[in-house]
């Protein structure tokens, strides 16, 4: 699913802590140790990439949002220097967009780039997973403020209030799902949760009364990149996305979308995104790379890695697995969340799943190996953003409990490779990433750790050709 979050985009919303309860899951079985590859659904392949690229960045791909001269008062124009949009989107941030809701009704929401575009290196790069996005605070008071300004400028009887009315039954609703116990974590599954759980599953619309309720652990990932899905046969971290990527792509229009048909019409445009998605070259390592140690790191990669994450190079093969827990080893609240949410068992018998092209959300007790491609650029590492860097991914004992980066996209450490951090003796402190959080663990994979130091940079230098 794509980035749902970054102040002004998307997620307008108010957090409130939630309760931390300990889960428990039944003993695991031989079945649960067992590594199975999945065999790709077939996806579109006529869609325009330029046709998806546009779409993206002038589109309703949302379905609603906030009136645009209201959400301007909060957030003054700017020229938009990094897209170069023109129009009202010319004004507005790359990860805002502006579109027409209704008659004569122009309301500004977030678009894809909210959660998938970071800058790195002083450098946006679309399609990066954007880690720098902050949940951990409250933002009551800018939905009450923006509550106020449409009743005061419009009128509860205009069309911009009737258009915002319904946006702010889903901001309500997400509302109390969202705040993240780390910076940098993503709730994108809450926020789909908390709004699907007020959605007729049949038809989309809204609905008074819940579907279900949501679970109330806080549960949020570090953002894969988008070109992931290039070769994934089935998306998210733990391999839960199954068939037709546009509707699994397209999951945050229930932010605001109408209904069904709205929807269709949506989804019918992310044949042209996915064929974007498709064009999308990961980042080059920038700086100088070892040849004769990459080669020495790429026969290491071939012994302890290649099972999981594939080939690349000439021969490029990517196995689709997803690794049970007992193997892997790393945090499992994400991977028992996802056991236990009502989200796919709505989402399975909705209009998502139920409709031409199927799509399907199927939950297992582990996480997908992911593909490695432009490794170097996506640090932190693992599904929850608990380790900083290449490093000490590859060596457990290394990772710091606590550690503190700073918000600025060149503090990057090319050596180590991802980012440059302060190793604190306790959590205090903005970006500090405490990692005895629930959901936050270091643990696992610990499949670095049988290497010597010299062959640790090995493996690190071939990495980087990634």
């Amino acid at each position: 699913m794509y980035r749902y979050i970054v102040p002004i985009s998307i997620l307008i919303f108010c957090f409130i802590w939630a309760c931390r309860p300990t889960w428990e899951i039944s003993a695991t079985t031989e079945a649960d140790k067992r590594i199975v590859p999945y065999k790709p659904y077939t996806q579109v392949t006529d869609g325009n990439p330029d046709a998806g690229f546009q779409y993206m960045i002038y589109g309703d791909l949302v379905g609603n949002g906030v009136p645009y001269d209201v959400h301007t008062r909060f957030f003054p124009a700017r020229p938009d220097t990094i897209l170069r949009r023109v129009g009202l989107n010319g004004g507005l941030p790359y990860h805002a967009i502006a579109f027409e809701r209704g008659e004569d009704v122009t309301v500004v929401s977030g678009n894809c780039f909210s959660c998938h575009a970071q800058k790195l290196n002083g450098q946006l790069i679309l399609g990066l997973g954007n880690s720098f996005s902050d949940y951990t605070r409250s933002s009551m008071t800018i939905i009450r403020g923006f509550n106020w300004m449409v009743k005061l400028k419009y009128g509860k009887k205009s069309p911009e209030w009737a258009v915002y009315e319904e946006q702010a039954k889903w901001y309500e609703a997400i509302g109390h799902n969202l705040k993240m116990i780390n910076q940098g974590l993503n709730p994108a599954f809450r926020l789909e949760e908390a709004a699907v759980a007020y959605r007729n599953p049949t038809d989309l619309a809204y609905q008074d009364s819940a579907n279900f309720e949501p679970l109330a652990f806080p549960v949020g990932t570090d953002v894969p990149p988008l070109w992931h899905a290039q070769k994934k046969g089935m998306l998210y971290y733990n391999g839960v996305g199954r068939g037709d990527f546009t509707k699994l792509l397209m999951q945050a229009s229930v932010l605001g979308v109408h209904d069904s048909t709205k929807a269709r019409d949506i989804q019918q445009h992310f044949a042209d995104v996915l064929a974007w998605i498709n064009t999308i070259e990961p980042p080059t390592y920038p700086g100088e790379i070892d040849r004769k140690l990459a080669a020495e790191g790429e026969l290491l990669f071939a012994r302890h890695c290649e099972e999981c994450h594939g080939s690349y190079g000439e021969k490029e093969f990517y196995p689709n697995k997803i690794i049970p827990l007992p193997i892997i080893q790393t945090d499992s609240a994400y991977a028992i969340y996802n056991l236990k949410t009502p989200l796919f068992d709505w989402y399975n018998q909705s209009w998502f799943a139920q409709t031409d092209p199927p799509s399907m959300n199927q939950a297992s007790y582990g996480y997908m190996a992911p593909p490695l491609d432009g490794i170097w650029a996506t640090a932190p590492y693992l599904h929850n953003g608990s380790v900083p860097d290449l490093w000490t991914l590859l060596d457990s004992k290394a990772r710091p409990t606590y550690w503190q980066r700073t918000a600025d996209s060149e503090d990057y450490n090319m050596q180590k490779v991802g980012w440059n951090y302060t190793d604190r003796n306790n959590p205090r402190g903005k970006w500090t990433y405490d990692t005895t959080l629930p959901g936050s663990s270091h643990v696992g994979h610990y499949f670095g750790d049988t290497l010597s130091t010299s062959e640790r940079w090995a493996m690190i230098e071939y990495l980087k050709t990634l």
